[in-house]
C-alpha cells in the first residue's frame, strides 16, 4: 500500500529503516535471487502432488501467459485474476493495475500511486472496495488515493461492474464498482500451501510477494505479505523522472469453518511506504495503514432463505507529506523552506445482507453503514532561527466527519430460459459536519499569515439520496450472443475532497461546504456479448446526463499563486468499449480492444475536462505447450477537446495532448507444476511520450507547471512465480 505528497524536516523514520533507493548490493541480490529460483525450478524433481487441495492444485499449474488486456465476460461485468503477471508491469497499486481493463486510465504523477479514472469519471464516482471494505485516503489532494492502499496481488479476484448497474455495494457508484476480493480457504484435510513471486526490472525494480495458508476442515490461517521498491525511472529521452518508491503490506487472515456452510473470518493488516512525485510540491514520506475486518457467511439455510452475510471493518490511514525527506526544498516561493503535513482518516463500516430464492426470483437485500473522520496537523518553520518543529509535536485538529446509512435491495427475475430482468433500489442518508474554526491565508508580499474565521464552522449538512436501476438481458436465438439494456440513476453525496479541499475564498466568503450539491447521474447502458467458435467479441456503450456535476476550476493570481474552487454544472456523457479475440490456429490468436469517452459541460457549452482520448490495443499471441510469446501495440489518439483550467481536485486540463503508439513484447514459460517464468520489455522502441491525464510537473524538481510528465522509456522485467 502506498500514496502521494507533502512534508518537511529531518528524514522520516521510515526512510531511515527502509532506504528508498536500492543499493548496488540489493540489486545484485535481486539478480542472484532470480537466477537461483530459475535454477532450482529447472532442476526440480518430480512435481509435488497437492491433489488433496483441489483449489491449490489448479493454482499450482499456472497458465504460461501475461495479461495485456481484460475482456468483458458477461453483461457489464469484467473479472480477472490479479495474481497473473501484467504488461506493462504495474507499480504494485490498484490504480496502475486497473489500466489493463479497457475504459480505465489514470491520473499520472510519477512512478507509483496513480489515481484511477473510468470513462473519464474520477474519484468517488468509482466505488473501490477491498474485501467489502472501503479504505479512504487522507491527503487533501489525494496523494494517498484509496487505490494506493490496495496491493492487487493480495487478492484472489478483481471484478468491475460498469455504470450505476448495482446497488449492493454502497452509494455513489455512478461510473463503476470495483471489487478486490479474497476467497475463503478450503482444506478438506490438514495441509498447507505457499504461493510466492519475485520480480526484478529496470530502474532498480524489485518486488517480492508471498501468500501462504495452512489449515484443515475446521479452519485456516493465511498470511499475505509483499514489498515493492523502485528507483527513479528514465523516460524515452533518457531523463530521470522523480518517481522512486518503497512500500510494503501485510495481512493475516484467520478463518473458522465449523461446517461446510459456515464461515467466520478475521483479517488484520498493516502497511506503509514512501514515494516521490514529479507532479507535486511534496513527496509522500509515510503511507501507514491499519486494518481489521470481521466477516460472517452462512449458506444453504433453507428452501427460500439461502444465505446471510455480514461484514464489519475498521481502516486507518496515517499519511505524512513533506518537501525534505525525499527531495531538497526549492528555496523559492511557497515551498522554499522545509515543511510537512500530517493527515489521518478513520473509517468504520459494516454491511448485513441476505439472499432469498423462490421460483424464478432471487432477492438480495440488506443494510450498510459507514462513518469516517478526518484530522490534520502541520509542522512549523521559524525563518528567523531556521529551525523546524516537526508535525508530531502538535495536537491533531479534526476538520470533518461523514456518516452514511443505506438500505438496499436487488431482484433478479428469470422470464424464461433466454431472458431475465434485474432491478435494484437503495436509499441513503448522508451527513457531514465542518469542524474548521479558522482559515490561514499567506500574504505573498509579506509572507505573513492572515487568520480569519470560517463562516461554516460547526455547521452540518444532510441529504437523503435515492438510487436505482433496471436492466433487461436476452440470449439471442439467431446467434450465440447476449444483448442487454439497462437504465440506472444514482445520487452521490460530495466527498471530502469536494467539500473541504477547494481553496478558501476571500475573507468571510461562503465556503464550498455549504454550496456544492449532491451529484445526480442518469445513464443508459447497452451492449452485446458474443461467443462462437474461434471468435469472442463484446461491445459495451453508454449515454448519460449528470445533473450538478462537481467541477473544479483553477485560477492563478498576479503573484503566481494558484487556487481552486468547486461548483456544480450540468454535463452530458457518452462512449463505450469494444473488444474481440480470434483464434487464428491452435497456436496463434489475436485480440483487439477500443475505448472512447466523451463529455460536455452543457452549462458552459465547452468540453468536460479530464477526458481520456480514444485508445486502442492490438495483441498477437503464440502458444505452444508450456510457453507463450506475445506482442502488444497500444495506440492513443490526440486529445483536442479540453477545458483549460478545469478538472478535479488532483489535476486539470492545461492544453491539448499528442497521440502516441507504444509497442511491447512478453513471454512466459512453465518450467514444471511449481515454477513459472515470465518476462517482458515494455516500450520496446524507447518512445518518449506522456499521457493526457497528467498532474504536470512541479517547479520544486525543475519542471514547468505546464509541462507533462513523461512515462517510462524502455523497461525490461522478469518474474518468477512459485507454488507449493
Amino acid at each position: 500500500m502506498s500514496s502521494i505528497t507533502r512534508g518537511c524536516g529531518a528524514r522520516s523514520r521510515l526512510s531511515e529503516r527502509f532506504p528508498i533507493q536500492p543499493s548496488r548490493l540489493r540489486w545484485q541480490i535481486a539478480h542472484a535471487t532470480l537466477l537461483g529460483l530459475l535454477a532450482s525450478g529447472a532442476l526440480a524433481a518430480e512435481p509435488v502432488d497437492h491433489s488433496e487441495h483441489a483449489h491449490h492444485a489448479s493454482s499450482a499449474e499456472l497458465a504460461p501467459m501475461v495479461i495485456t488486456g481484460v475482456a468483458q465476460q458477461s453483461p457489464l461485468t469484467v473479472a480477472t485474476d490479479p495474481k497473473i503477471p501484467r504488461q506493462p508491469v504495474p507499480a504494485s497499486d490498484a490504480g496502475d493495475y486497473l489500466q489493463t481493463i479497457p475504459g480505465f486510465s489514470a491520473v499520472r504523477g510519477g512512478g507509483s500511486n496513480s489515481d484511477p479514472v473510468f470513462r473519464g469519471m474520477f474519484g468517488s464516482r468509482l466505488k473501490l472496495l477491498a474485501n467489502g471494505a472501503e479504505m479512504l485516503g487522507a491527503c487533501p489532494s489525494r496523494m494517498d488515493s484509496p487505490s494506493s492502499y490496495i496491493t492487487p496481488e493480495n487478492y484472489d479476484a478483481l471484478t468491475v461492474i460498469k455504470g450505476p448497474q448495482t446497488v449492493l455495494w454502497g452509494p455513489g457508484n455512478s461510473a463503476a464498482t470495483i471489487l478486490f476480493e479474497r476467497d475463503p480457504e478450503d482444506f478438506s484435510e490438514l495441509g498447507g500451501r505457499i504461493d510466492a513471486s519475485f520480480l526484478v526490472g529496470s530502474d532498480g525494480r524489485f518486488d517480492r510477494n508471498i501468500d501462504a495458508a495452512a489449515g484443515g476442515e475446521q479452519g485456516y490461517i493465511r498470511l499475505l505479505a509483499n514489498r515493492s521498491d523502485s528507483d527513479d525511472y528514465q523516460d524515452g529521452n533518457g531523463d530521470d523522472v522523480h518517481s522512486r518508491w518503497d512500500k510494503w503490506s501485510t495481512d493475516l487472515v484467520l478463518g473458522w469453518t465449523p461446517d461446510e456452510d459456515t464461515l467466520l473470518e478475521l483479517t488484520v493488516g498493516r502497511g506503509d511506504g514512501e514515494a516521490r512525485y514529479a507532479g507535486r510540491g511534496m513527496d509522500g514520506s509515510q503511507f501507514e495503514r491499519e486494518s481489521i475486518a470481521l466477516r460472517f457467511e452462512r449458506d444453504n439455510i433453507g428452501e427460500v432463505l439461502q444465505k446471510i452475510e455480514a461484514r464489519v471493518y475498521y481502516n486507518y490511514a496515517d499519511h505524512v507529506m513533506d518537501n525534505y525527506s525525499l527531495r531538497t526544498p526549492s528555496g523559492v516561493g511557497m515551498m522554499a523552506n522545509p515543511m510537512a503535513s500530517n493527515v489521518d482518516r478513520r473509517t468504520l463500516g459494516g454491511r448485513l445482507a441476505a439472499t432469498w430464492q423462490w421460483s424464478d426470483y432471487e432477492l438480495v437485500a440488506g443494510v450498510d453503514a459507514q462513518t469516517n473522520e478526518h484530522r490534520k496537523r502541520n509542522s512549523s518553520y521559524d525563518m528567523m532561527t531556521g529551525t523546524l518543529t516537526e508535525h508530531d509535536r502538535f495536537a491533531w485538529n479534526k476538520d470533518a466527519d461523514f456518516h452514511n446509512y443505506g438500505l438496499f435491495g436487488e431482484l433478479t427475475r428469470n422470464l424464461d430460459d433466454d431472458s431475465r430482468v434485474i432491478g435494484g433500489a437503495r436509499i441513503d442518508r448522508a451527513t457531514s459536519k465542518d469542524y474548521r474554526q479558522t482559515f490561514t491565508t499567506r500574504n505573498p508580499m509579506t509572507m505573513l499569515d492572515v487568520v480569519w474565521a470560517n463562516p461554516s464552522a460547526d455547521k452540518k449538512r444532510s441529504d437523503t439520496l435515492p438510487s436505482g436501476f433496471l436492466r433487461y438481458e436476452h440470449d439471442l436465438q439467431s446467434l450465440p450472443a447476449t444483448a442487454y439494456l439497462g437504465l440506472g440513476h444514482t445520487q452521490r453525496f460530495p466527498d471530502y475532497w469536494e467539500l473541504f479541499s477547494s481553496s478558501t475564498g476571500s475573507i468571510g466568503s461562503i465556503q464550498t461546504f455549504e454550496t456544492v450539491k449532491p451529484e445526480k447521474t442518469t445513464q443508459l447502458d447497452f451492449g452485446l456479448q458474443y461467443s462462437q467458435g474461434p471468435l469472442d467479441a463484446w461491445a459495451s456503450a453508454y449515454v448519460g446526463q449528470v445533473r450538478d456535476y462537481i467541477l473544479f476550476s483553477y485560477q492563478t493570481n498576479m503573484m503566481g499563486m494558484s487556487s481552486s474552487s468547486a461548483d456544480n454544472i450540468d454535463a452530458r456523457i457518452m462512449g463505450g468499449e469494444l473488444g474481440a479475440t480470434y483464434r487464428l490456429t491452435s497456436n496463434w490468436k489475436t485480440d483487439a480492444s477500443l475505448a472512447y469517452a466523451w463529455g460536455k459541460n452543457s452549462s458552459d457549452g465547452e468540453a468536460l475536462p479530464q477526458m481520456p482520448p480514444l485508445e486502442g490495443r492490438l495483441g498477437l499471441t503464440y502458444e505452444q505447450g508450456d510457453w507463450s510469446a506475445a506482442g502488444l501495440w497500444r495506440v492513443v489518439a490526440a486529445q483536442n477537446r479540453v477545458a483549460e483550467g478545469k478538472g478535479n481536485v488532483t489535476s486539470k486540463d492545461f492544453d491539448e495532448s499528442s497521440g502516441f503508439g507504444v509497442f511491447s513484447l512478453n513471454g512466459a514459460y512453465r518450467v514444471n507444476q511449481n515454477f513459472k517464468l515470465s518476462t517482458g520489455i515494455d516500450n520496446l522502441f524507447d518512445k518518449a511520450y506522456s499521457e493526457h491525464l497528467n498532474q504536470a510537473g512541479n517547479a520544486g524538481i525543475g519542471l514547468s507547471a505546464d509541462e507533462r510528465i513523461n512515462e517510462p522509456g524502455r523497461t525490461w522485467w522478469a518474474r518468477v512465480d512459485m507454488s507449493f
